[in-house]
């Protein structure tokens, strides 16, 4: 009987215990939280958005982050092998809109119940309050993890895990676990109250592994501070946001953002915000984020409404025609960035100013200075280097007996159930082939 060892309980951890366990290997799933699948409880606005519906060649283009290494996984399970898997375990799903598909009564903790509940039918143990802190290796293998138990000591629930480096939380005797096989699951270093901070990070550097840098992805977009103060609260429903990297654009798209507390938020800027971290991290570009208002008229069609607006409301003043185009506060910002006068009688605009107004609303530029911390992003970009691992199996290339799952592999993808289904995949293709790894004792 081959020994497994699973560093993480989270989704990709819990599905390689319970693929592994199956096949007939001895599974230990070591978890440092006193619960296990902490960030699940929060994903889908805790309603734990399990995976999409769509064709599973889809879910290529919604993993913007190397989405195509996962391709052999996916294929090997599937969004259906995923559903397959929890309707036999009895958990009822519901898809609403977008192919989203959630838990039926809509508790992510049902979900979780489900994967605890399957990895202990196999046989698999899961020991929680277990920090792993690095390998025993032999050349070109693993053959142990090191570990350390976490002590309660007060810690409130969910806080910050990195003040286990800090000394704020104690840590009993290190200790190993001999093992024939290790599946990493350790998460990226977004939400670090659920456990996912980064920490391991150290860990697989000291095996020489290739890491790409952990950034933010799927997070709110942070313009210069003050810049937005006055649309704080507003929403912009059918738009069109661009990311200006020196005045280029380098990624568009179209929908929804809101400005929330000196940050901007909402679909579009989420989608767009890893490219932005990438931006903000590798290069020294000038950001901005430029807003078109009206992206179904043209700039001249726009001014030919204008020109309507200006006759039929002849007596009134800018701002109160702007009004009728735009969203309160929007026409203050718009009117401020052209330099119009708001109060002044559109009688007495002239045809230059009107067209400057129908610029400005097509063109509406933010200064940022990137994105929210990594702290508050939904997903991690980066992680473990896609070099290091083979896409058919999830082990490592160079190191025997290793294997990778989940959020820590430079692998991210969108909302809407991608990030869930990837992780899942990848975990019980690793699980399934750390499984199969048997190394002669001595």
């Amino acid at each position: 009987m081959s020994r497994v060892v699973i560093i993480g309980g989270g989704a990709a951890g819990l599905m390689a215990g319970i693929a592994a366990a199956r096949q007939g290997a001895s599974v230990t799933v070591l978890e440092r939280m006193q619960e296990p699948g902490k960030k699940m409880m929060i994903t889908g606005k805790g309603r734990c958005n399990i995976t999409n519906s769509c064709a599973i060649q889809d879910f290529i283009p919604n993993i913007p982050g190397n989405g195509k290494f996962l391709f052999s996984v996916l294929q090997q399970f599937s969004n259906e092998d995923l559903l397959q898997f929890f309707h036999r375990q009895g958990l009822e799903t519901v898809t609403e809109r977008g192919g989203r598909v959630f838990p039926a009564d809509g508790k992510a903790r049902d979900v979780i119940a489900v994967l605890l509940s399957a990895l202990h039918q196999a046989g698999g143990r899961l020991v929680t309050g277990t920090m792993a802190v690095g390998f025993t290796v032999k050349p070109g293998r693993i053959t142990g993890v090191r570990y350390r138990n976490v002590q309660n000591d007060g810690r409130k629930e969910g806080q910050d895990y990195r003040s286990i480096t800090k000394g704020k939380v104690k840590l009993g005797p290190e200790r190993t676990l001999d093992t024939d096989a290790v599946v990493v699951c350790t998460g990226g270093a977004s939400y670090p109250g659920t456990g996912s901070d980064g920490n391991f990070v150290p860990v697989l550097e000291n095996l020489g592994l290739a890491m790409e840098p952990l950034l933010p992805a799927l997070v709110p977009l942070e313009p210069e501070e003050g810049f937005t103060e006055l649309l704080d609260g507003l929403t912009l429903k059918n738009i069109e946001a661009s990311v200006l990297a020196d005045g280029k654009p380098v990624v568009r798209e179209f929908g929804e953002l809101q400005f929330i507390r000196g940050s901007i938020a909402g679909p579009v800027c989420l989608t767009m915000s890893r490219k932005v971290a990438r931006l903000q991290h590798f290069t020294k570009s000038e950001l901005e984020l430029s807003l078109d208002l009206k992206p179904a008229l043209s700039e001249e069609k726009l001014d030919e409404r204008l020109t309507r607006d200006f006759q039929e409301f002849s007596k009134s003043r800018l701002s109160e025609v702007a009004r009728k185009l735009l969203p309160h506060p929007m026409e203050e910002f718009v009117l401020d960035a052209a330099f119009l006068d708001g109060s002044k009688p559109v009688s007495r605009v002239s045809r230059q100013e009107r067209q400057e107004l129908a610029h400005a609303v097509k063109h509406v530029t933010i200064p940022l200075v990137g994105t929210r911390p990594l702290s508050e992003s939904i997903v991690t970009a980066g992680g473990v280097s896609l070099k290091e691992i083979n896409p058919k199996t999830m082990a490592a290339k160079r190191i025997s007996g290793l294997y990778f799952a989940g959020e820590v592999m430079d692998v991210d993808g969108y909302t809407g159930g991608f990030n869930l289904q990837a992780a899942f995949s990848s975990g019980y293709v690793a699980g399934l082939n750390a499984a199969g790894t048997t190394y002669p004792i001595g």
